[in-house]
């Protein structure tokens, strides 16, 4: 699966979400073939206008189509100042963790296979804040002749969430990383790059979703904003969940549903049998637990039937219904939600959790600050600079690539085989916060023998307010074998944990104020980074990263590196 961000904005790295790119042989699929080419061009939106960094100049980027078991061969031309990379093949993308990134005027082919994985994923850009605008969906369909597990839609349609900066979002962090406050807010959220009716400017630039009476629409959404979970829901439409980060899923009916940044949902919409005789707002806003600011909007689109033949339906105006969603801070129903998602654990597609665990870890996550320079005016708090941390460690990014210092065996002063199996300083991590709230800043990975069952819980804090925390984890999904609120009690909540039918995910929220369990085995030899998807907590530092050392057999030992891959 993947991983994010850098602390330069001068590298610009792609993400596209596949796992076990590594280890595996070609399956019985075709070979696709993508061209990358990464420009500059102008956008309006909101009645401004500004020069975006897009694939193929689109904005959303282009969609990446193929079966399970196809090998993609994506060439990437890098043609503006950022230098490049994307994910899978020998790296996995994220500039100084898994590789050097592509140069500006190089290229670079990547050359991975899609396995175990079928649904919807997507790439974007890997560092700093770049994948504001350059991201797009990945559809994976089932090998050819396997059908889904539920009736074949008679449509489907990719619904990308995103976010709208007036202002060039590279300036917006790079000033707060500055001043060491918070960053501006997005100006808009937008469905498929379109913010909707609901803003100023805007009515001309609304995502509309064409239907039919009495057919079904398979929706493929994905969240690609930088920096918010959003709710998302369709007036008078009940949707059905049926697959979550590429993974099928016990499918149940809802009305909303919680996407946050870095994960997919796949829905089954049916539509209405007759002509309903009106359209439907369908709507996201986000779901706030900090204490920061928020961009506190609501993007639209449209849901829209297609009138009978012969009707004047569609020369009348029709009433618009606006659906309810969920108050901002509605912790409640996020928590019922994720609850919901189990795992189909069924002989096609089971459930294939670790039952016993070699190594337990327990992660903090959560904010902090770091001291101001000398002669300089910081905003964060006190006076400080706003940082973040796991386990109190800011991952300090290095300036060598990680996996390449791995596999030739360079670590000396590139990283530390040291990062803390614990919380270092125990606490009362949901209550009153402790008066130091500094972190430390370091390069520190964990080492785990190749076929490690690990069983991890990441517990958030309230050091400078409980705050909900999506994390996600390259090279591997896992397994979400519990969660609850306050300090995870390893006496007690334990026997509580669903080794059964837990969901199956890659990015996973830490509830406010409360903790999450999560289960894999450490079967994907290499460099794996971990980090919140929430672009702001990244930039501050809450990231970490994997090593797997390789099996005994050829196919678990990690191949090397390209003669092509790009050099630092």
């Amino acid at each position: 699966m993947g991983v994010f961000l850098l602390s330069s904005p001068a590298f610009l790295v792609f993400f596209t979400f596949f796992t076990f790119c590594l280890l595996v042989d070609p399956v019985f699929g075709i070979t696709r073939h993508y061209k990358f080419d990464v420009k500059l061009h102008y956008v309006t939106r909101l009645c401004h206008t500004r020069s975006i960094v897009s694939v193929n100049g689109q904005f959303p980027g282009p969609r990446i189509v193929a079966r399970e078991g196809d090998q993609l061969l994506v060439e990437v031309v890098n043609h503006v100042p950022n230098n490049v990379s994307i994910h899978c093949g020998w790296a996995d993308g994220p500039a100084y963790v898994t590789q050097c990134p592509i140069q500006t005027g190089q290229s670079y082919v990547y050359n991975f296979t899609i396995i175990g994985q079928r649904g919807t994923l997507f790439w974007h850009a890997h560092i700093s804040w770049l994948r504001a605008t350059l991201y797009g969906p990945i559809i994976i369909l089932p090998k050819r002749g396997v059908p889904y597990p539920f009736a074949k839609p008679y449509k489907e349609v990719p619904i990308v969430f995103g976010e709208w900066f007036n202002a060039d979002p590279e300036a917006v962090i790079s000033q707060a990383l500055q001043t060491g406050g918070g960053p501006n807010v997005s100006d808009a959220y937008t469905i498929n790059g379109l913010p909707g009716p609901l803003y100023n400017c805007s009515a001309k630039d609304t995502f509309k979703l064409k239907v039919k009476p009495g057919k079904t629409y398979l929706l493929r959404l994905v969240n690609a904003a930088l920096n918010d979970e959003l709710f998302f829901s369709i007036a008078n439409h009940t949707l059905t969940v049926v697959d979550v980060d590429a993974v099928y899923v016990k499918p149940f009916e809802t009305e909303t549903f919680l996407i946050t940044p870095g994960q997919t949902t796949n829905v089954i919409l049916k539509t209405k049998p007759s002509y309903p005789n009106a359209t439907f707002f369908m709507t996201a806003r986000p779901y706030v637990t900090g204490q920061g600011t928020f961009d506190n909007s609501t993007v639209a689109g449209i849901l829209e039937y297609e009138s009978p033949p012969n009707s004047l339906h569609s020369s009348i105006m029709l009433p618009l219904f606006k659906p309810i969603l969920p108050a901002l801070n509605d912790t409640s129903f996020a928590t019922k939600f994720g609850s919901k998602l189990r795992s189909l654990a069924s002989a096609q597609y089971p459930a294939n959790v670790p039952q016993k665990v070699d190594k337990h870890f327990f992660f903090t996550v959560g904010l902090g600050t770091s001291p101001c320079q000398h002669n300089q005016t910081c905003q964060g708090p006190n006076g400080t600079k706003f940082a973040a941390s796991v386990n109190n460690v800011s991952f300090a990014m290095p300036t060598t690539a990680l996996l390449q210092a791995h596999f030739f065996g360079q670590s000396n002063g590139v990283y530390i085989p040291d990062f803390p199996s614990t919380a270092m300083t125990p606490f009362n991590y949901t209550g009153s916060p402790p008066n130091n709230t500094m972190v430390s800043n370091g390069t520190k990975v964990v080492v785990l023998p190749f076929n490690t069952s690990v069983e991890l819980v990441m517990q958030d804090t309230s050091i400078l307010g409980a705050e909900s925390h999506p994390l996600h984890l390259h090279g591997f999904n896992f397994f979400i074998v519990g969660q609850g609120f306050g300090n995870f009690d390893p006496n007690k909540d334990p026997a509580k944990f669903n080794l059964i039918d837990p969901v199956e995910r890659n990015t996973v929220g830490v509830p406010s104020g409360g903790w999450v369990a999560i289960r894999f085995l450490a079967d994907n030899p290499g460099v794996w980074f971990m980090h919140c998807h929430l672009e702001v907590h990244t930039s501050w530092g809450l990231k970490m990263a994997w090593i797997v050392l390789d099996g005994e057999l050829p196919t678990q030992k990690l191949l090397p590196p390209p003669t092509d891959l790009p050099k630092c």
